[in-house]
């Protein structure tokens, strides 16, 4: 059985919050607890997030949408290059939770010591 993750993490890539899924959903299911309650002025994803109710979202937060779009999207939105470089964050960040054998491995038998694990590794990445 998989288990995917999903993760926010602030402009320097140190995780602010995660989401834990079962490996066949769709990322856009676990979007709206990650994105609850915290407050910020941009997001920026993957195609997994181009989902016309989280574009709505961001639009009715004023955040900036920095969204790669899928090719089937009727309607392109306008967004900064520049700023979209700086995704690598998030993908530095799994990188770094990934070098944790017990992570990469998901060798924890229960949700809850897989998320413990989580944090564990991520105070550890960010003591480094």
């Amino acid at each position: 059985m998989n288990t995917k993750i999903l993760a926010l993490t602030d402009a320097l890539g140190n995780l602010v919050r995660f989401v834990l899924l079962p490996g066949q959903r769709f990322d856009t299911v676990g979007v709206a607890p990650l994105i609850a309650d915290i407050e910020f002025g941009g997001l920026i994803a993957d195609k997994a997030f181009d989902s016309n109710w989280i574009v709505e979202n961001m639009n009715a937060r004023g955040a900036q949408i920095v969204i790669s779009q899928h090719p089937r999207r009727v309607q392109p939105l306008n967004i900064d290059a520049e700023i979209y470089k700086w995704r690598h964050l998030i993908e530095n960040f799994f990188g770094k939770l990934k070098e944790f054998k017990r992570i990469a491995m998901r060798a924890c038998k229960t949700d809850t010591s897989f998320e413990a694990m989580i944090h564990v590794c991520s105070a550890l990445i960010n003591s480094r």
